[in-house]
């Protein structure tokens, strides 16, 4: 029975092809059998590559099969917008054949796309999403799907609003497409709805995230950044209710409610908070380095007080925010985070580079009767590893600086156990240095196939030196000229060449200077000044001084400290006056001098980002010994110091390979100093008295003249400038200034300030209630004829010439220094 089944199916199986066979063949009619191929509407293409992609036989049966597979052929060259095989007769009575005729149309040639209505965005970055070629034929499905990718890419940047259509123009079977785009304003996010949360409120939530509703005032825009939310669904909310103790928190859905027609949002998040945790116990297991108590220190859940910051109500970054005090106790995923960090950095500084500090969270069953909540165990799992050593360091792209003076700057060396800080500092220190471009590469660190590690530093040089030489001519000054050099890379050897040289009727400044930073490739420096120098600035009545002489440094470096080093100078000078100016009256009372300085100096630089610090600090104390065994005509000593401290606040920009950040800082100064003995001829000199004022003559106190702060008080002078007086000069003084800085680069830097200081007779005077005030802002530029700046300062005790209380403005110039 199975067999006789199985013999029908077979039968009627045989039957239904057959039949499906004749149908076809009949369905084509009188071109079954073709006698000729007629191509039709091709004007671009040849008619030989139409029948080669054809392909369909003459004068056999033909079946749809064979007319389907020439459709897709012709379709798959993109070449068509539309392609029709159909049947024709050819000739007349007897001599009448049957011909299959293809008809095509020819796409048009694309030979320009533009995009145009691009104003918030790139227009490069726009037209990047035009994924067409010029030169091909023109596909509409390309066509929408640039269409779509351009509309993707301004709702990314929450331009929800934009409509973006394809514009054609046809001439001589070619195309020009243009994408015009009216991109509307960007979407307004007007509310953001929590679903699900009972342990934060709504505003705790939306404070976390850097996608805000639009508020009252104009820079609550609301604005919709669809990376902003990614990041906000992905890590500022997760990161909000961990460090609230909540490690099970999860978005479990988030909507984006549009509407078009006004241009708004709402977002809407359902969330599952989970259990609150507090912390438990804590253990350390693995470790063999650092005891147990060492790496307890890092653990941030330890018993302590309240931090200072949050035993007040309000935030002094955010006045308008309560301070978010913290739960004892509770777990805070972010410190957690962070104290591991901090475990292993201390560990990289160790050379143990390949620890593996693996932090362990085991919620334990139950919760704490008393409060309620969960309570997760701690453990720091510690794999440490063999520590590594700094097998090889490589300079790499200095063309001209040469190894070894860059090395001198660095504080590793191959052989010693690898330490991250020291190598981050190296990195800096290349930077410091001002040869080559900014920001310098990060350092390239390789494991080696020993388990050590090689070290690339790569650089870029930057034209360093300058030559600058012109004539002037003025009142007072006749005519004249100047020639200068400066090189502070001399043959590439890190080595200090400067020239100056001005000359005129009435005035004749040289100054010439070498400095060799490593003597012999010894970490001992050296440098020689010989200068003959009439001072070209006549400010407050001053006059002119010349000054004959020269000096010799020689440093040497401290031990264990590649940042700190000594310098013993020796110098000879002798000092001349005008005959004109308070100067020339100093002349005939006191006469030329002669002095003999030997000088003493401790310094200490951690400085970051030089020319314009932005971080680290520096401490500089100098002695000067003039006179006694030392010869001269004057004997005195006199001392000095200065501290400066940059904190950095922040940066913005400079993810880009290349780019530099904008970077905030926030520095404080403090210089002090006294003389002890007589000055005599030096007392108006470098290295005698102190004058404090200005910018230009003795230590700066901007929104004052110079010589206007005197040790008998604050004196008022004409517009502001005071003349110089014996009584100007004091034996002491002391000056401070607090800035908010903003390097914008390697070349430019603005900043907020307050200075506040005073001179006085002696040192015993000193008081630190009675300190003249000034706060204004600055701006400081490198230019080829060194630092320039600009500020502008606000005298809070500036008095007039009656000695009233008389505060205002005064904009000061300064070239060659830098605050």
């Amino acid at each position: 029975m199975r067999k006789l089944s199985a013999f029908l199916l077979s039968a009627s199986a045989l039957v239904a092809g057959s039949a499906a066979s004749a149908q076809e063949t009949s369905g084509l009619g009188a071109c079954a059998v073709a006698d000729t191929l007629i191509v039709r509407g091709n004007s671009r293409i040849p008619e030989s590559s139409i029948r080669s992609e054809v392909d369909i036989p003459l004068k056999s049966a033909l079946n749809f099969r064979v007319v389907q597979r020439a459709y897709r052929a012709l379709f798959a060259t993109g070449q068509y917008d539309s392609v029709q095989i159909y049947c024709a007769a050819t000739g007349q009575g007897d001599s009448t054949h049957a011909a299959l005729v293809v008809d095509v149309k020819e796409r048009p040639v694309l030979l320009d796309v533009d995009v145009e209505g691009v104003k918030r965005l790139s227009e490069r970055t726009v037209k990047d999403q035009v994924d067409l070629l010029t030169g091909r034929p023109v596909d509409p499905s390309q066509v929408a799907h640039s269409i779509q990718r351009i509309d993707s890419l301004y709702e990314k940047q929450g331009y929800y609003l934009a409509r973006i259509r394809a514009e054609t123009t046809f001439t001589d079977n070619q195309a020009r497409i243009v994408f015009k785009i009216d991109e509307g304003r960007r979407l307004a996010i007007s509310g953001v709805r929590v679903i699900g949360n009972t342990k934060l409120s709504d505003n705790t939530v939306v404070a976390a995230m850097k996608t805000r509703p639009e508020g009252f005032w104009w820079f609550r825009k609301g604005e919709f950044n669809d990376d902003k939310y990614a990041a906000d669904l992905a890590e500022h909310i997760p990161q909000a209710y961990a460090s609230r103790g909540f490690i099970d928190f999860q978005i479990l859905k988030d909507t984006l409610i549009v509407d078009r027609e006004h241009g708004k949002a709402l977002i809407e998040l359902q969330v599952s908070e989970g259990q609150k945790y507090k912390v438990g116990n804590f253990e350390v297991v693995g470790n063999t380095r650092f005891s147990t108590e060492e790496l307890v220190r890092f653990y941030p859940f330890s018993d302590e007080g309240t931090p200072l910051l949050e035993r007040v109500p309000i935030n002094p970054l955010h006045p308008l925010r309560r301070v978010q005090r913290r739960e004892a106790g509770m777990f805070d995923q972010a410190r957690w985070t962070e104290a591991t960090q901090r475990v292993n950095t201390a560990y990289n500084n160790e050379g143990y580079i390949y620890a593996n500090v693996r932090p362990v969270l085991e919620r334990r069953a139950g919760v704490d009767s008393a409060s309620g909540t969960g309570i997760v165990d701690l453990r720091w799992e510690i794999n440490e590893g063999a520590p590594a050593i700094i097998n090889r360091v490589d300079i790499a792209g200095n063309t001209y600086t040469i190894d070894p003076c860059i090395r001198s700057s660095l504080v590793i060396v191959p052989g010693q156990v690898f330490n991250q800080d020291a190598i981050i500092r190296s990195w800096q220190q290349i930077g410091n240095m001002g040869f080559f471009e900014a920001p310098v590469a990060q350092p390239d660190i390789r494991p080696n196939e020993s388990g050590d590690v090689d070290i690339t530093f790569h650089v870029k040089e930057r034209q360093t030196g300058n030559v600058n030489f012109g004539a002037s001519m003025g009142q007072g000054v006749g005519v004249g000229g100047f020639f200068a050099l400066e090189q502070p890379n001399l043959f590439g050897r890190c080595k200090r060449g400067s020239l100056q040289w001005q000359f005129g009727q009435y005035i004749n400044d040289f100054n010439i200077s070498y400095t060799d930073p490593s003597i012999r490739q010894t970490r001992y420096s050296g440098t020689v000044t010989v200068y003959n120098s009439i001072a070209r600035y006549t400010v407050g009545n001053l006059g002119r001084q010349r000054r004959i002489g020269g000096s010799l440094q020689f440093g040497v470096p401290v031990r264990n400290s590649p940042y700190s080093r000594l310098f013993v100078s020796y110098g000879a000078e002798r000092v001349e006056f005008g005959n004109t100016g308070f100067l020339a009256g100093a002349g005939d009372s006191l006469g030329a001098g002669f002095r003999s300085t030997l000088g003493l100096t401790a310094s200490r630089d951690t400085r970051i980002g030089m020319p314009f610090a932005v971080a680290g600090s520096m401490q500089t104390i100098t002695s000067q010994f003039n006179g006694g065994p030392l010869g001269g005509s004057q004997n005195y000593q006199r001392y000095s110091g200065e501290v400066r401290s940059y904190a950095p606040l922040g940066q913005v920009g400079g993810s880009k390979p290349g780019s530099q950040p904008v970077q905030f800082t926030l520095g404080v100064t403090a210089r002090a100093g006294t003389l002890f003995g007589d000055p005599g001829s030096f007392f108006a000199s470098s290295g005698g008295r102190f004058a404090l004022g200005g910018v230009q003559f003795g230590e700066q106190l901007r929104g004052y003249g110079e010589f206007c702060v005197t040790p008998n008080g604050v004196v008022g002078g004409s517009g502001g400038q005071c003349n110089a007086q014996f009584a100007s000069f004091g034996n002491a003084f002391f000056s401070s200034t607090v800035e908010f800085g903003v390097r914008i680069n390697q070349m430019f830097y603005v900043n907020a300030f307050h200075d506040a200081g005073n001179v006085w007779q002696r040192a015993r005077e000193f008081d630190p209630t009675r300190l003249v005030r000034g706060a204004g802002l600055g701006l400081s530029t490198i230019t080829p004829l060194g630092p320039l700046g600009l500020d502008w300062a606000y005298g809070f005790d500036r008095v007039d010439t009656q000695g009233r209380p008389a505060p205002g403005w005064q904009l000061h110039f300064r070239l060659g220094q830098l605050f």
